[in-house]
């Protein structure tokens, strides 16, 4: 127990925040804040939620009726994308960085403002759409770490889809497991990717996967590695050569789903057993992640926040 502080040390020393930091924390009284979650977690996630745009509020904003299963602003309607784009594009950051992109060798940078990423968001969506993905369906992603996986993760949620992220250093067989239980028609991935300066051939693991399954009807193709690779006819398709089909120059309207609809499935690593998929909602999700990124990690207009780890989901 220090004496200065009284707060325990289990082991190293603990670092307080200077003067400037604190006075200009989002969070100012981080002991109210948990009092109050604790005392009316009702009335506290309520307020917060309210922050954020809904076409339809909430009846309830928690239901616990059937534990260990939780249900978070039942009755509500809206779309993350709703809140991740759509609702900045009226306002001053429409043009401000949504996204910046640098390749593993540094030779490849791209970034993108919430205007461009929700025109290149839109496109996917089209895309999308146009092989038949329906809200509920689930859409498997296998990508390396570029742009067009967000793309793609946003341009599901935009029409109502769930996507399944597929972690691009996973083998055939944990691939095909996960795209059977997701029963998923689609599948995104890329000729391939870059890891520690090596390629990945993730398009040659993908087929060895597709011949293990019999639910993927389209494969949508991202040009990363540039090297040669097989593409079947009529079940894979280059997304470069997508982009050129007018429909995906078309508009498409964010689609306003329960709170409760699927955003994403994320499976275990399967180390203990088959994997099993973990689902997150499009309302309790949005408002989790804002919150986090708004008190726990104090991000504000003017800040970058950077992600070290090397999986999206």
């Amino acid at each position: 127990m220090s004496e200065e502080t009284g707060i325990k040390q289990s082991e190293g020393e603990v670092y307080y925040p200077s003067q400037a930091v604190t006075e200009n924390a989002l969070c100012k009284d981080y002991d109210s804040m948990y009092n109050k979650s604790i005392e009316d977690p009702e009335k506290f996630w309520g307020e917060i939620a309210g922050e954020f745009e809904w076409s339809q509020k909430w009846d309830k904003v928690y239901d616990e009726s059937t534990p260990p299963f939780f249900r978070w602003f039942t009755g509500g309607k809206t779309n993350i994308v709703t809140n991740a784009i759509d609702r900045h594009l009226k306002t001053f950051r429409k043009n401000k960085l949504a996204l910046i992109w640098e390749s593993e060798s540094g030779d490849d940078f791209r970034t993108y403002s919430y205007f461009s990423l929700n025109r290149e968001v839109i496109k996917f969506a089209n895309v999308l759409k146009s092989m038949g993905v329906q809200k509920g369906d689930i859409v498997t992603i296998y990508m390396p770490r570029v742009p067009e996986l967000i793309f793609a993760m946003l341009a599901c949620a935009k029409i109502g889809a769930a996507h399944s992220v597929v972690y691009g250093g996973f083998s055939v067989e944990a691939l095909a497991e996960r795209i059977e239980d997701a029963q998923s028609k689609v599948l995104i991935t890329a000729d391939g990717g870059y890891m520690r300066g090596k390629i990945i051939n993730l398009k040659q693991i993908a087929d060895e996967a597709l011949a293990r399954q019999g639910t993927i009807e389209h494969c949508v193709v991202i040009r990363r590695t540039g090297h040669e690779i097989y593409m079947e006819p009529g079940r894979d398709y280059w997304y470069h050569d997508l982009l050129s089909v007018p429909v995906v120059n078309q508009p498409c309207e964010t689609e306003q789903v329960d709170a409760e609809t699927m955003l994403f499935i994320l499976y275990t690593s399967g180390t203990t057993g088959r994997p099993k998929g973990v689902i997150h909602t499009h309302g309790g999700y949005m408002v989790y992640t804002a919150t986090s990124f708004k008190y726990v990690f104090d991000i504000n207009d003017e800040d970058r926040y950077w992600c070290a780890a090397d999986r999206v989901g």
